[in-house]
C-alpha cells in the first residue's frame, strides 16, 4: 500500500466526522495495518524509554501518550464495526472479522505487557499522582486493575493461553451474532391468502406487499415463478405486529416457531451456534479460572457495582419473590380471556394477541389506535423538547456524511450556542442490519493541547419505515426505545470529562450503564411531554388526554409477567456464567429449563431455543450482566423520582443531574455520582411503584 493510498484512505482521517460514503471493505486492512503500526511503535517508546522526563513517569510523557494512540485505533475501528452492523455486506463482513482477530491479538498483548504495567504502578506510586485530577486518578486506578484482570501478572505459558483463549472468544463471538443476522435476513414467509391476515394493520399488510411486489421483480429478471402477495421476514416491525394482531393462530405459531428457533439444530447446519455457545463457555470458564477466579461470574462483577456474584443473585430473587404474585395473577387473568376467545390451551404465540385483546377491551384502546399518533417528526421534536428544556440546550439537523439514506445528523449546542455534541440517527430496519437498538460511540470528548474535541454518538434503531405517502409511525412502545436510546447518547455527548479513559460511558460500571437511558423512558408516561409530540397522521389531532389516560392505566398492564421474564433471563446468565458446568453432561438447554422451573410464568415450548439467539450474552457486552437491566431500572427510577418531586421538567433539577451523573461519566464510581445527586444511596421503593407493585 503506497504513502499515497493511505492519505487518501478515509478511515485515517482524524480532523473531522467520519468520510462514511467514501469508506469502503478495502480501506478497512490498509487502515488498521497501519494504526496498528503506529501503536506498536509507540508503545515500544514507551516502554523503552525512561529519559523523557528525567527517568520520571508522568501523565503527559506515558499515559496521555497511550491515550492519544488508543484513541485513532478506536475511532477507525468504530467506524468499522459500526458500518458491520449497519450496512453488512460479505465484503465488509470479512474484512471486519479479518482485522478483528488483529485488534484482539493486539490487545491482548497490551493488556499483557509487564513494561507498562510497571509504569502505570510507577506513576500510581509518584508523588505527582496526589496532584492528578479525579479522573486522570480513576484512570490509572482502572489500567491497574484492567492490567490484572488481562493477565499481566500471569506466567509466560499462562499468559500465552490466556491471550489464545481471547482471540478465540473473539472470534466466536462474532460469529454467533452473524449466524443469528443470517438466520433473520434470511427468512421470509409468502402468504397468498388474503383470508389468513385477518386482523393485521394496514400499514404492516402494505409494507409487506410492497417486499413481495419486489421479490416478484427480482424473480420475472431471473425467470421464475412469481412470488405470492405478501411476504413477513424475522425483522421486528413485520413479525411482532403479526403475533399481536393476527387472528389466524397457525400463522402466528408459524413465524413464531421460525424466530424462536433462529440459529439452532432446526435450520441450516452452518448458522447452528449450539456447538459455539458450549466453546464460548468454556473459554470463558478457563479465562477467569486463569486469573484466579472461581467462575466467569466472578471475573465480570470485579468490574461491576455489585459486590458480588451472591448480591446479584440476591437481588434477583429478591425482585422475583416480589414480582411472582403478580405475574401470576396476570396470567390467570390473560388464561381466562385468552379461552373466551377459543385459546383454550394458551401458548406462547398466543400471549401477544391474548394479551393486546385484552388491553383493548380492559382499557378500550390498542397500541395500532396510539400508533396514529406518533408519527416520527413529532416523536423526534418532543425528544428533542425535553432534552432542550430540562438541560438548557438545543438540538438542531445538521450535515455529515452518512452510509445510508436513512441515516441522519444532529448538531447539539449550548445557550451560547457552542458545540457540544452531535450524533447520527438510522431508525429504519432493514435487511443487513443487525436487529435491536443501540448507542456507540463515533468519537470521544477530551481535551487536546487545550482543544476540547466534541463527541459523537449513534444512534440506532429498527423502527417501520414510512409506507406509501404516509411517514413512519410509531408505536409506544418505540417511542420509549427512542427515548433510552438517546438516553445512552446524552451520557455520551454531555460528559465534561477531558481525559478520554473516562470521559462519556468509557469507565462507567456496565450494571449502571443503563441507568441514563432508562432514566430518559419515564419522561414518555408524562402528559406534558407526550401532548406536545403528538399528531395523528390523518387529522393532525393531538393525541387526546382521555387516550393518554387509558395509556397510563394500562402501563403496569402484564407488568409483572414482563418482569419476571427479564429475571428469567437474568438469572440463566448469572448462572450460566457461575454455576454451570460447561464441561458437564447439562446444556445450556437444560440451565434455563431448571430456571423457568422457579420462575417462568409462561413457558414456552419445549423447541424454543432462546440461548442460541441470545445475542446480549454471547456476543455483546452483558456476559454475566444481563441484570444490569433491572439494577439499573432501580437506580433510573429512583432518580426519576427525584424529578417527580422538583416538577418533571424541572431545569435546576435537570442541571443537577447533568453535573452529578452525566456530565461525570467514569470519572468516579456510580454509586458515587448517584449519591451526589439524590443525596443517599438509592431504593428499590421507585421502581416497585413505578410498575405497580409497591
Amino acid at each position: 500500500m503506497t504513502s499515497q493510498s493511505l492519505q487518501n484512505n478515509p478511515l485515517l482521517h482524524f480532523s473531522g466526522l467520519p468520510k462514511f460514503e467514501e469508506i469502503k471493505a478495502e480501506h478497512v486492512s490498509p487502515a488498521i495495518d497501519c494504526l496498528l503500526a503506529e501503536a506498536r511503535a509507540t508503545i515500544e517508546a514507551l516502554a523503552q524509554s525512561d529519559s523523557q522526563s528525567n527517568g520520571e513517569v508522568t501523565w503527559d510523557n506515558f499515559a496521555a501518550k497511550l491515550e492519544d494512540m488508543e484513541e485513532k485505533l478506536s475511532r477507525a475501528w468504530s467506524q468499522v464495526g459500526h458500518m458491520n452492523g449497519v450496512v453488512n455486506s460479505p465484503e465488509l463482513r470479512e474484512a471486519y472479522n479479518e482485522n478483528l482477530s488483529k485488534l484482539t491479538d493486539f490487545y491482548a498483548d497490551l493488556g499483557q505487557d509487564e513494561r507498562l504495567y510497571a509504569k502505570f504502578r510507577t506513576l500510581r506510586a509518584s508523588p505527582e499522582f496526589n496532584t492528578f485530577t479525579a479522573s486522570q486518578k480513576k484512570i490509572v486506578e482502572n489500567e491497574l486493575r484492567d492490567f490484572r484482570l488481562g493477565g499481566a501478572e500471569l506466567p509466560t505459558e499462562q499468559k500465552s493461553r490466556f491471550k489464545a483463549i481471547q482471540e478465540e472468544l473473539s472470534k466466536l463471538s462474532s460469529k454467533f451474532e452473524e449466524n443469528v443476522l443470517d438466520n433473520t435476513n434470511d427468512y421470509a414467509l409468502y402468504v397468498d391468502d388474503a383470508s389468513a391476515l385477518a386482523g393485521i394493520p394496514e400499514d404492516v399488510l402494505q409494507a409487506a406487499s410492497e417486499a413481495a411486489k419486489l421479490d416478484e421483480l427480482a424473480a420475472r429478471a431471473g425467470n421464475k415463478n412469481n412470488k405470492p402477495s405478501w411476504k413477513f421476514t424475522l425483522h421486528f416491525p413485520s413479525y411482532l405486529p403479526v403475533l399481536q394482531y393476527a387472528q389466524n393462530r397457525n400463522l402466528r405459531e408459524t413465524l413464531y416457531r421460525a424466530y424462536a428457533t433462529r440459529a439452532s439444530e432446526f435450520g441450516k447446519a452452518e448458522w447452528d451456534n449450539t456447538p459455539l455457545i458450549s466453546q464460548i463457555l468454556k473459554l470463558k470458564l478457563e479465562a477467569a479460572n486463569l486469573l484466579g477466579f472461581a467462575n466467569y461470574a466472578e471475573l465480570s462483577v470485579a468490574t461491576k457495582m455489585a459486590e458480588s456474584v451472591k448480591h446479584v443473585k440476591d437481588f434477583l430473587y429478591d425482585l422475583a419473590e416480589k414480582a411472582k404474585p403478580y405475574a401470576l395473577k396476570d396470567k390467570q387473568e390473560l388464561e381466562q380471556y385468552a379461552a373466551k376467545l377459543g385459546i383454550t390451551d394458551m401458548q406462547a404465540w398466543d400471549v401477544a394477541y391474548a394479551s393486546e385483546k385484552l388491553r383493548e377491551e380492559k382499557y378500550a384502546f390498542s397500541d395500532l389506535e396510539v400508533k396514529q399518533y406518533f408519527p416520527e417528526t413529532n416523536v423526534l421534536t418532543g425528544l428533542f423538547k425535553v432534552v432542550e428544556t430540562i438541560f438548557g440546550v438545543h438540538v438542531n439537523k445538521s450535515q455529515a456524511s452518512v452510509w445510508h439514506e436513512d441515516a441522519s445528523f444532529y448538531d447539539i449546542n449550548d445557550h451560547a450556542g457552542n458545540l457540544i455534541g452531535q450524533f447520527y440517527l438510522d431508525l429504519y430496519a432493514r435487511n443487513n442490519k443487525r436487529g435491536g437498538a443501540w448507542m456507540d460511540e463515533a468519537i470521544t470528548r477530551r481535551k487536546v493541547d487545550g482543544k476540547v474535541t466534541t463527541p459523537v454518538a449513534f444512534l440506532t434503531c429498527n423502527f417501520s419505515a414510512p409506507v406509501g405517502e404516509k411517514p413512519a409511525l410509531f408505536t409506544h412502545d418505540e417511542v420509549l426505545t427512542m427515548f433510552h436510546e438517546f438516553g445512552h447518547g446524552l451520557h455520551h455527548m454531555l460528559t465534561q470529562v477531558d481525559d478520554y479513559g473516562v470521559s462519556g460511558i468509557k469507565g462507567v460500571e456496565w450494571d449502571a450503564v443503563e441507568l441514563p437511558s432508562q432514566f430518559m423512558e419515564n419522561f414518555c408516561w408524562e402528559w406534558e411531554v407526550l401532548r406536545n409530540m403528538t399528531a395523528h397522521v390523518d387529522t393532525g389531532e393531538q393525541l387526546p388526554r382521555a387516550l393518554f389516560d387509558k395509556m397510563v392505566a394500562a402501563k403496569n398492564f402484564s407488568a409483572g409477567m414482563q418482569t419476571m421474564r427479564q429475571i428469567e433471563f437474568s438469572l440463566f446468565d448469572i448462572l450460566l456464567h457461575s454455576e454451570f458446568d460447561p464441561n458437564g453432561q447439562s446444556s445450556a438447554l437444560d440451565l434455563i429449563e431448571t430456571v423457568r422451573d422457579e420462575v417462568a410464568v409462561v413457558r414456552p415450548p419445549k423447541w424454543n431455543r432462546f440461548p442460541n439467539n441470545f445475542t446480549h450474552i454471547f456476543s455483546g457486552g452483558y456476559s454475566a450482566g444481563y441484570y444490569s437491566y433491572k439494577w439499573a431500572e432501580v437506580l433510573s427510577a429512583d432518580a426519576y423520582s427525584m424529578f417527580e418531586e422538583d416538577g418533571v421538567m424541572s431545569a435546576e433539577t435537570g442541571k443537577r443531574y447533568w453535573q452529578e451523573i452525566l456530565s461525570q461519566g467514569g470519572s468516579r464510581t456510580a454509586m458515587e455520582s448517584f449519591t451526589a445527586f439524590r443525596g443517599r444511596e438509592p431504593s428499590i421503593d421507585a421502581l416497585l411503584r413505578h410498575n405497580g407493585m409497591n
